[in-house]
């Protein structure tokens, strides 16, 4: 006989009154739920579940994990987006030659050229990563002050953001390093010298560069609505780590995000981690490569990437 799983009370009520609460209750809830009252909310329920899930699909076509890595690979610039230029790699050879180039000068006149191709490439190598500018620096070979002045100028052009970790004074031992993202994946890819999107989707970055594009679309659609995303990670000094924690209305929600298609209960069990926060944890999601909408239990849900 499979064992009962324990359930862990943080409720700071004893067991025994949760226990006791709870038989005294729930026949009136299988009554309830039984009668015809019930079953019209439940069903009234479904349906608006239902309508929020056809309105989330509406305006988007779904793609499989293979059309996702196309549309990472392309990226997100305009003229790619609309067909206007059919070669991301070109469009990117060029971006790289003129916008930058240009931009940069207008900043700084006493930039090297090459040697600040050599550091963004050194930068698009490490998205999604915690930013660690001694590295960078002597991948681009040039010293520490410069790496972070020219991060400071990749930030003012538009072309990096940072996500800041999670902090709150009831919550020890975490790190307090941003992460680095870019607003492009397709530029990631052209810099970081991927052939197609098949090769990026089997390559060593492809985790990476999919937390990138996930977090840059949720990062865009906030800023597209004029909103200011309060978006955050996890990371405790035990290597603990929840991808994206969004705090919003006084309730935080945490977000994983995986290639899978097929998740399951263990990838929240680190939502668990925010639970000490003085800002209580909500409904938590894992953003993945399922093709439908779901959920893992009744507090997380499962959202395919494809919509977001």
């Amino acid at each position: 006989m499979a064992r009962r799983k324990k359930l862990i009370n943080n409720s700071g009520i004893p067991q025994h009154e949760i226990e006791y609460i709870a038989q005294c209750i729930l026949p009136d809830i299988i009554a309830f739920y039984e009668s015809e009252e019930g079953q019209r909310e439940f069903q009234e329920w479904k349906a608006q579940r239902e309508a929020e899930a056809a309105e989330r699909k509406a305006g988007r076509t779904e793609i499989d994990t293979r059309g996702i890595f196309e549309r990472i690979y392309k990226g997100s610039m305009p003229a790619i987006v609309s067909g206007a230029n059919s070669s991301s790699q070109i469009f990117y050879s060029s971006y790289l030659s003129t916008y930058i180039e240009r931009d940069v000068k207008e900043l700084s006149d006493a930039i090297d050229s090459l040697k600040f191709l050599r550091f963004i490439t050194a930068v698009a190598a490490r998205c999604g990563q915690m930013v660690n500018v001694a590295e960078i620096a002597r991948d681009a070979d040039i010293n520490q002050t410069q790496a972070k002045d020219w991060l400071r100028i990749l930030e003012t052009l538009g072309i990096i953001f940072y996500i800041h970790p999670y902090s709150n004074n009831l919550l020890k031992r975490l790190v307090k390093t941003p992460k680095l993202y870019f607003y492009d994946t397709g530029l990631v890819c052209y810099l970081t010298k991927w052939s197609s999107a098949e090769t990026l989707e089997s390559g060593a970055m492809n985790g990476a560069i999919l937390e990138n594009y996930v977090v840059a679309e949720i990062r865009k659609t906030y800023l597209n609505c004029g909103k200011e995303p309060y978006m955050y990670y996890y990371r405790d000094k035990d290597a603990k780590e929840i991808d994206i924690v969004l705090e919003h209305d006084g309730i935080l929600n945490p977000i994983e995000i995986k290639k899978t298609s097929n998740p399951g209960t263990e990838l929240t069990k680190v939502f668990h981690l925010l639970d000490k926060s003085s800002t209580p944890r909500s409904k938590g999601a894992v953003l993945c490569m399922k093709p439908g909408l779901g959920a893992i239990d009744k507090d997380n849900y499962i959202v395919p990437i494809w919509m977001i």
